[in-house]
């Protein structure tokens, strides 16, 4: 059946070539071409036959420069797809380099990517962290520049970077001047605002990170739980740097009370905070008013954290506050942070037999090293040196484990 119907084809082809023929050989047509100095006349169908000629001509030729353009590509080393190529190449091998920490072949790599490259916003990056890590400061510098002047638009990123690399040189002062810089002209940006919670924390600018947490709460920069907990640690660092110059002043405890109403309710009722303000009292002088509080805070919830530190503190009633320890031990008996304290307590009420049985029975449940000294101390006032001394070498090991691994030269 294929061949019955190749063959009409082929007839009907033939037939209409037939007829062509003789159409064309019916009706030949005529043109002519004038011009002084220029004559051209033949049939129409000749002339039609000369422009397929020539349309068909120019097209092979077309085809053939082509052809050789782009021959000419694949060989010329200096071709753009060769061009593109060694970009391509030499940003693979850069950026490899510089996660693998090969600093001098990633800055040479990336350098070379940067300089035919349209976009080269990345790899000048690149190429100014390698040379930092190199120690050539001043270079990476130079190829931020570059960077920023190829691709204005791109400020933002490159001062990011910038400030990283300042903070990581120890160069603070030159990245808080960037961040703040770039906080004004990009309001709100969590990167910025990040890098400036970084660089306060570093600093120990507890006031400066105070100041920032609202806008870092409002443009939702970090999570709550980040946010409560950054929070808690700036108003620590806060409250224990009041009096560091000043030591034990009027205007020392005035700042540090002044800071400590400016904290919300709830924060003035968490222990972390509430330890490291009656601390405070205690190094600046106002043990009285640290003991009150810390009395108050362990009625409305115990913790053993501020047990451990009302046994340190010496109120104005040194036996009202044994008589509020010992009420607490009837529902903690077994704390040995509370034992600790109370035995402290009965020291300060002049009950040696009394606070040696709370040690003894506190290192009973734990052997912590103030409990060894405590009993130690008291011991050897109490003339038993031997056992003394053996609890004060034990106070000393649990101190520092490693000295288990120190081997003692004996004299003989």
């Amino acid at each position: 059946m294929k061949r019955v119907y190749l063959l009409l084809a082929v007839l009907v082809v033939a037939a209409g070539l037939a007829l062509l023929g003789l159409v064309i050989a019916e009706h030949k047509g005529y043109v002519l071409f004038a011009y002084p100095g220029f004559r051209y006349e033949s049939s129409l169908w000749a002339f039609l036959a000369l422009v397929a000629v020539v349309w068909l001509l120019a097209y092979l030729l077309r085809l053939a420069l082509r052809l050789m353009i782009t021959s000419g590509g694949l060989v010329n080393p200096w071709s753009r797809l060769h061009r593109r190529r060694r970009v391509r190449l030499a940003a693979e091998l850069g950026f490899l380099d510089l996660a693998e920490g090969r600093w001098a072949r990633a800055l040479r790599h990336l350098r070379r990517a940067a300089e035919d490259e349209p976009q080269p916003l990345m790899y000048y990056l690149g190429a100014a962290r390698a040379a930092h890590h190199l120690g050539q400061h001043q270079d990476s510098d130079g190829l931020l520049e570059q960077a920023l002047n190829r691709q204005p638009q791109a400020e933002l990123a490159v001062a990011l970077t910038h400030a990283e690399l300042q903070l990581a040189r120890g160069q603070a002062d030159a990245a808080l001047d960037t961040l703040q810089a770039m906080r004004e002209r990009h309001p709100g940006h969590h990167l910025v605002l990040r890098q400036l919670q970084q660089l306060y924390l570093q600093r120990g600018d507890w006031s400066a990170l105070l100041g920032l947490l609202p806008e870092l709460r409002k443009e939702k920069a970090l999570g709550d739980a980040e946010l409560a907990e950054l929070e808690r640690q700036a108003w620590r660092g806060r409250l224990m740097a009041i009096g560091q110059d000043e030591g034990a002043s009027e205007t020392a405890l005035s700042s540090l009370a002044h800071a400590w109403q400016q904290l919300s309710s709830a924060q003035r009722h968490e222990p972390q905070l509430l330890g490291v303000y009656a601390e405070q009292l205690r190094r600046l002088g106002a043990e009285g008013e640290a003991e009150a509080l810390l009395h108050a805070a362990l009625k409305r919830s115990y913790d053993s954290h501020l047990v451990r530190l009302y046994g340190l503190l010496r109120g104005r009633d040194p036996a009202r506050q044994l008589e509020a320890a010992e009420g607490w031990l009837k529902q903690h008996p077994e704390d040995a942070g509370l034992l600790l304290t109370l035995g402290r307590l009965c020291l300060q009420n002049q009950l040696w037999g009394k606070a040696k049985a709370y040690f003894e029975s506190s290192l009973a449940f734990q052997r912590h090293p103030e409990t060894c000294a405590e009993l130690a101390r008291l011991l050897a006032q109490l003339g038993e040196v031997e056992q003394s001394n053996r609890l004060f070498q034990e106070g000393l090991g649990l101190l520092d484990q490693r000295l288990c691994g120190v081997p003692v030269a004996v004299a003989h």
